[in-house]
């Protein structure tokens, strides 16, 4: 694939997104049980040969490799492969671990029996061209396992609440959500896969006690709202208002101490 200017620009300011904040706290004390809900529903076992794509710190890829499977992970944040190194040997799995762009991942055609993201892939800024990526890298008869937030889920508002804050993306670039509807992963992957199996589900969090902490939480954490911060940060009227927002987004999705974040599950066979 021919990598121009604009993409290595946009790559690179991909990169230090996530390296805002500190999105290995966010990992280890929110995320974390996706990892396993992924791993069980994809079937991974002894042996199987597993890619882990956006792996993050390795919430997939740890409980992957805890299974026997030979496991590699990739991410595109040097700082999040670096963590995910250091978790994996202190959970004592063997990972072979890997700086790559989920657009262009540094694997050969048909190397993995299970390719697998959890709220991973969804990040990637062209999701056609990712896509493709999991397909070619998934040997003929293998599978997908993706985790994806929904539009209509909390963090896929979170995300609709920062749009009117932050400046359009360039073009070619899609929502991260989008990944979480159905239809439109079908249409990503295509006739490419066989069997597909989409199915929502919930994350329970219960670490907020309202709107506002959550909030703070993510202001201080989490590269997106970090970012979205930045745009905006010299207008402080704006910056009153995005608070005020995300802190009622909070509100209206806590039901007594519990936060329910909807994320899609998706399974899909490759050719």
């Amino acid at each position: 694939m021919d990598v121009t200017t604009s993409d290595s620009e946009l790559e690179a300011k991909h990169r230090a997104l996530w390296a805002l904040g500190d999105y290995a706290a966010i990992a280890a004390n929110i995320v974390r049980p996706l990892g396993p809900v992924l791993v069980e529903a994809s079937g991974i076992g002894p042996g199987d040969r597993v890619l882990d794509v956006a792996a993050g710190t390795g919430n997939a890829a740890i409980p992957a490799a805890a299974t026997g499977a030979r496991v590699s992970a990739s991410d595109l944040c040097p700082e999040l492969v670096e963590e995910g190194r250091r978790l994996g040997a202190d959970a004592g799995v063997a990972i072979d671990w890997a700086e790559g762009n989920a657009e262009a991942l540094p694997y050969d055609d048909d190397s993995f029996d299970a390719v697998l993201s959890c709220i991973g892939v969804m990040f990637a800024p062209h999701h056609q061209r990712a896509a493709d990526e999991l397909v070619r890298v998934t040997r003929p008869g293998g599978r997908i396992g993706l985790i994806s937030w929904t539009p209509q889920g909390f963090i896929g508002q979170l995300f609709a609440t920062m749009k009117p804050y932050v400046p359009a993306p360039p073009p070619g670039v899609s929502p991260p959500p989008k990944w979480g509807d159905e239809d439109y992963v079908r249409g990503l992957l295509g006739d490419r896969v066989g069997e597909l199996n989409c199915e929502r589900r919930e994350l329970d969090v219960a670490l907020f006690p309202d709107g506002a902490a959550f909030r703070d939480h993510f202001k201080a954490n989490y590269g997106p709202t970090i970012s979205a911060y930045r745009a905006i940060a010299p207008d402080a009227d704006r910056v009153a208002a995005l608070d005020a927002d995300i802190a009622a987004l909070g509100d209206r999705y806590l039901s007594g101490s519990t936060m329910r974040w909807e994320y899609l599950l998706t399974l899909a066979n490759v050719h």
